[in-house]
């Protein structure tokens, strides 16, 4: 078995997919509700919003852990006087806003205040950077809850964006120690290669032979093995407590399966078109009414895709912290002794799931590639 130098190509070719999409990913529309329909700011309306109970706080933490944000946070505490305090790292924010603007996301304060940078002033606000005019203005809302500011084009290296790095990195030191391993040890791996090898040897056996074919398998191995350990790799990371949610993001899962059918579009051969556009076999009127439905399955694929693995992960993470939160709610000992063990068992699942998901990705993708190269033989003798 050889490891091949190309998966790094791919990762970064991820990279290039991703970052300019991952500050899209978080919610345009917001959810604050304004009780009057002309213009307000947001200070105003949190400032009456009152005091909030531990459900509402829950469903808050929730949503902020769905978020990507633009500095890592590890974890918080109230301190003695009732205060926020994060413990983490900034992270670079990078915009372009009448040139390059480029400073450090701790001048943010975890959203409490505003950046001022080249005489430019940018607030924060549901996980996306607003202009606004000086430093003591906030971002209006108009009567539909979106907000009026100005949003400069953003190419900021947020959580999801390091933590795409850290696995790239991770994966490029794994499978580089395994390729020497090989090399020195003339085929046999060593080390943590061990562990590893099995299941590279399993995706070619078990996924690109079966569905790619023979013939064809060895041209894509490089993309399978990189977009299964690459998803693994991050679900895993999900499930730390770091509130890590790339997966969770649906512009990495949609960047991920745009890679997909860019490769089954770019690599098909003749047969695969002429089976969308000209089904062989068929009566020529059924052709024309095939013929759109085959392009409309070209799309829906990646489309599954993309939803399939995004709708998995946030509906874990949401079921988890729902479970975890209600060992706040019930404050009991039977309740939340309960509520301990049943997000427990969830958590057991979900490393199962995280698996599963790069598993079923990597063998749709297969089968995505093995029906574009499928050769027709029977058809072209019988034609």
């Amino acid at each position: 078995m050889v490891i091949s130098k190309k998966p790094l190509h791919f990762i970064i070719a991820t990279f290039v997919a991703c970052m300019p999409l991952l500050s899209a990913a978080n919610p345009s529309v917001d959810s604050v509700k304004v009780e009057t329909v002309s213009p307000v700011t947001v200070e105003a309306h949190e400032e009456n919003a009152g005091p909030k109970d531990i459900k509402t706080e829950i469903n808050e933490f929730i949503g902020h852990h769905l978020q990507d944000s633009y500095d890592f946070n590890i974890f918080g505490y109230k301190n003695e006087a009732g205060a926020l305090e994060h413990v983490g790292f900034p992270l670079p924010v990078i915009l372009i806003d009448g040139g390059l603007q480029v400073f450090s996301s701790s001048r943010f304060h975890h959203g409490e205040e505003t950046a001022a940078v080249n005489g430019n002033f940018y607030r924060v606000h549901h996980g996306k950077i607003y202009k606004v005019d000086n430093a003591e203005a906030d971002v209006t809302l108009d009567d539909k809850h979106h907000p009026t500011n100005a949003k400069p084009l953003d190419f900021s290296i947020t959580k999801n964006v390091f933590m795409i790095f850290v696995v790239a990195l991770l994966m490029f030191l794994l499978f580089r120690s395994l390729g020497k391993s090989f090399a020195k040890n003339g085929g046999i791996s060593s080390g943590i290669g061990r562990i590893f090898e099995p299941i590279v040897l399993y995706v070619r056996d078990e996924i690109a032979i079966p569905n790619i074919g023979e013939k064809h398998y060895k041209k894509y191995m490089s993309y399978l093995l990189t977009i299964f350990f690459f998803v693994w790799f991050l679900n895993m990371f999900g499930l730390t407590p770091f509130g890590i949610n790339v997966t969770g993001n649906i512009a990495v899962t949609a960047c991920l399966a745009l890679i997909t059918f860019l490769i089954t579009t770019f690599t098909a051969k003749k047969s695969y078109w002429g089976h969308i556009f000209w089904m062989p076999g068929v009566p020529v009127a059924m052709k024309f009414i095939l013929a759109p439905i085959e392009v409309l399955g070209m799309f829906i694929k990646p489309f599954s895709l993309m939803i399939r693995l995004y709708a998995n992960i946030v509906a874990g993470h949401i079921v988890l912290m729902s479970l975890i939160g209600l060992m706040f709610i019930f404050k009991s000992w039977l309740g939340s002794t309960l509520s301990f063990f049943l997000s427990f068992a969830i958590s057991l699942i979900e490393i199962l799931v995280a698996l599963l998901q790069a598993y079923i990705f990597t063998m749709l993708s297969a089968l995505y590639f093995g029906s574009a190269v499928e050769e027709h033989h029977h058809e072209e003798a019988h034609h």
